[in-house]
């Protein structure tokens, strides 16, 4: 069966800056690719090409089977988009909002109204159904918009960073409706700076820096290439650490830090549980009492730390795309 999105080498350019470097990925129908990546990466520009908002200088790109740069007016009747920010019209209710959705995919006056209805009651949205939604708050705007992403039920969903701004109560809720989407089928490309977004919410997930993949995997298994694993130990007593130091040193795969004022040692493993359980009945065995012991995995924090060489900034890009745009139009201006 053919991924239900599926790019192959993607290009793009503005003016001297390479937005999309060879950007290629997939996504199993059903399932979530959370697309990571700092300001500017490459995320929004691949985004677009993919939503035929943006036609890419070299490559190509297929949605649910049909072919993107041939067939745009058919792969937007089988998508949903959320933007990074929220595209309703403030002078309209919600309601009205949604029914107009619905009226531009030519459904019926009665179907739009009905699933609207539906739609604002999913979203805890139908006691405003009829405020303008210019009074409505940033966490309300942004599940108006997913709303509207959804009033024809699209088999696939492209969702730029859906989560940006809104407050973790608001968060949570949204990452529960995204969960409850994919449950029912909809195959959905994310963007996103949140790594716990990503880290529950996708099946895979593609690092990309600089207009390139520069790794894709699970979260399990891009920890897994960065290594990392390590055991800590609190002893009880400070007499106790060398003690302790000689019980762990077998298991070491590397060498171990001791905080003598803290009576904190770390020991990097590999093995995970199965060595943790040896290594406290290793303790136990010489009497050794402990405070605290526990198996520190890396994040995906430390796993975008180590491919990209700096931290990710859970931010607002502010249309890291439009930056790219505003670069190549200055090189130009140079050029002339």
């Amino acid at each position: 069966m053919a991924p239900a999105i599926q790019a192959e080498n993607l290009v793009k350019t503005f003016g001297d800056v390479r937005a999309l470097d060879g950007v290629s990925l997939d996504v199993p129908e059903g399932t979530v690719l959370g697309l990571l990546g700092p300001n500017g990466a490459g995320k929004t520009t691949t985004v677009r090409v993919l939503t035929t908002l943006l036609q890419p200088d070299s490559g190509s790109a297929q949605v649910a089977g049909v072919d993107v740069l041939k067939h745009p007016n058919k792969v937007r009747s089988l998508i949903g988009l959320s933007g990074q920010f929220a595209a309703v019209d403030e002078y309209l209710t919600g309601r009205e909002n949604l029914q107009m959705v619905g009226e531009l995919y030519q459904m019926s006056s009665r179907d739009a109204k009905a699933r609207a209805l539906e739609l604002l009651e999913w979203f805890n949205l139908a006691d405003a159904a009829d405020r303008t939604a210019k009074t409505y708050s940033g966490g309300m705007r942004r599940r108006l918009d997913l709303a509207a992403a959804l009033v024809v039920r699209p088999p696939v969903m492209f969702m730029d960073e859906p989560t940006t701004g809104l407050d973790p109560r608001n968060r949570l809720a949204l990452w529960e409706v995204i969960e409850s989407l994919v449950e029912q089928g909809t195959t959905l490309l994310l963007t996103t700076q949140y790594l716990e977004e990503a880290d529950r919410l996708a099946h895979d997930i593609a690092v990309v820096d600089h207009g390139k993949v520069i790794a894709r995997g699970t979260a399990d298994e891009l920890k897994a290439q960065i290594g990392g694993e390590r055991i800590e130990v609190v002893v009880h007593r400070p007499d106790l650490v060398a003690e302790a130091l000689a019980a762990l040193t077998p298991y070491a795969k590397g060498d171990p830090a001791v905080e003598k004022n803290t009576r904190r040692i770390t020991v990097p493993i590999s093995g995970g549980a199965k060595v943790l359980a040896d290594v406290i009945r290793e303790l136990d065995a010489r009497s050794i009492e402990i405070d605290d012991i526990g198996l520190r995995r890396p994040t995906l924090d430390d796993v975008f730390l180590s491919l990209t060489g700096h931290a990710t900034a859970a931010e607002d890009e502010n249309g890291e795309d439009g930056s790219a745009e505003r670069k190549g139009r200055r090189a130009k201006g140079k050029d002339a």
